[in-house]
């Protein structure tokens, strides 16, 4: 009898302590001591209890302690005011049988990075296809004020509470910074320069993903029926649908963000107005889950690559099709900017290795749409309208105050009449603002292109030398390329 009363109460014991660490306060990893929090304004802090457990928050900036309870779910939530000081910061979180002290917590910009293998790749590249210029700034990334928070790569087949993986909050320093994404890392860094402010970086990518894979069941669902219930989440986790967003990007809201840089696309090549819908919903439906409003979205446009064949024309292996459908998505989504990279693609690599010309031209978009730099020139030249000139036709763009340039000339063009045959054309710069197009082989011509390959050297550029996109005057599915 003693014995089963003895094992009775051992067993009475083990529940209490593990019902004991229960109600320990938990948070999720993205909030944590290192934390960059944007500055000044409300930021969400969050987590989890034991139901209707009593929370008392101190923070070392306000004076007021925030007393809250978890709700019947054990889930508590609470928006707290930032300031713009640059001074380290501390949360203390406590109830009744567990306490949370953050430190060395920091006010700044805070920006979401995502994406593919381009916004993926390291400050040290992948084999054998190296990022260029990272030693220096490695050895120079001791940086105080600059924070750096990456999501390992997981999916899951339901929107997760919580990371699963992940490397946590860490000041930038080269041992950290060697292996963070280049454009994020560049982008950032001279951010926190120019501000003279904290920044926080927070990087989840996964190389070879889809869109979709980043889209939520309810944005998805309105193009396309998801059903993970018998699908391998081991199996090309990175094109299933909703699996990163459940895993990757889920866990993070609502962590107050200033704005969201992407790269991504290469992917969904095959499917340019698919991707005109997709891409564009996406966006919308982070926005709406985030609440903080219609935040920056700035990405960038693929660059040029061989994929293989460079004599595609008129079919969607071409990708100027959904450089095509990924500028066109500027007119799509509120508050966007796009980095055109048509002059830094590699003929034999789909990871072009100039990651700082990328995170610069990111960077002039957030510079001059978010940060009230208005004197900075931020956007590539872009087709608006032709004027047919007896055998010539003449191209007009905007965002060509300063005119437009070309290093050694231009190429890359060409010009059809109506029997929507493309012959390559001669093309110069005229009255240092239009483009005027001509080819002895068309004497009557109504139509250009330019770049419309997979691989080309863009050669056209503004006077900021920021460069053109791909483009076509035509809508034209069943036009041809002369024979060589």
């Amino acid at each position: 009898m003693k014995k089963i009363t003895f094992k009775f109460l051992g067993i009475v014991f083990f529940l209490m302590f593990i019902e004991t660490i229960d109600a320990a306060i938990k948070l999720p990893a993205i909030v944590s001591s290192n934390m960059v929090l944007q500055r000044n304004t409300e930021v969400v802090l969050w987590g989890w209890a034991d139901p209707e457990e009593k929370i008392t928050i101190n923070t070392s900036w306000l004076k007021k302690t925030f007393k809250i309870r978890a709700d019947k779910n054990g889930n508590w939530r609470i928006e707290v005011n930032t300031t713009n000081s640059k001074n380290a910061q501390s949360i203390e979180i406590t109830s009744k049988t567990s306490g949370i002290t953050l430190e060395n917590i920091l006010f700044g910009e805070v920006w979401l990075c995502s994406g593919q293998s381009n916004m993926q790749q390291s400050m040290m590249g992948y084999g054998g296809q190296p990022t260029f210029d990272t030693a220096l700034p490695i050895a120079r990334s001791n940086n105080f004020n600059l924070r750096l928070f990456t999501v390992n790569r997981v999916g899951s087949k339901t929107p997760q509470k919580d990371l699963k993986k992940y490397t946590p909050w860490q000041q930038a320093s080269p041992k950290n910074v060697s292996e963070f994404s280049a454009i994020a890392y560049f982008f950032g860094q001279q951010l926190q320069e120019i501000l003279d402010c904290p920044v926080g970086l927070i990087h989840t990518s996964w190389g070879g993903s889809s869109v979709e894979a980043w889209m939520s069941k309810e944005a998805i669902s309105t193009y396309q029926k998801v059903n993970l219930e018998n699908r391998d989440l081991k199996k090309r986790t990175n094109s299933i649908p909703t699996a990163l967003f459940n895993g990757m990007i889920h866990p993070l809201i609502p962590y107050t963000i200033k704005g969201m840089l992407w790269y991504q696309g290469e992917s969904n090549r095959m499917q340019p107005e698919k991707y005109k819908k997709f891409f564009p919903a996406m966006v919308k439906d982070w926005r709406k889950r985030w609440e903080i409003g219609g935040f920056p979205f700035f990405y960038v446009q693929i660059a040029p690559y061989l994929y293989g064949n460079n004599e595609v024309f008129q079919k969607v292996e071409n990708t100027a099709f959904i450089r095509e459908a990924q500028l066109q998505c500027l007119d799509l989504i509120p508050n966007s900017g796009i980095a055109i990279t048509m002059d830094i693609g590699d003929k034999e690599s789909i990871h072009p290795p100039k990651k700082k010309e990328v995170a610069d031209r990111l960077l002039l978009n957030a510079l001059h749409k978010t940060y009230g730099y208005t004197s900075i020139s931020y956007a590539s030249p872009v087709y608006t309208s032709l004027e047919i000139k007896d055998n010539s036709i003449l191209l007009k763009f905007k965002n060509n105050k300063k005119g437009l340039y070309s290093y050694d000339g231009l190429s890359g063009f060409e010009i059809a009449g109506d029997d929507k045959v493309f012959y390559p054309a001669v093309a110069k710069i005229v009255n240092r603002k239009n483009v005027l197009v001509t080819s002895t082989k068309v004497p009557n011509p109504i139509a250009v292109r330019y770049a419309w390959k997979n691989w080309i050297n863009g050669t056209l550029y503004n006077g900021a030398l920021l460069p053109a996109s791909s483009f076509r005057t035509d809508t034209w599915n069943d036009a041809t390329r002369a024979e060589k």
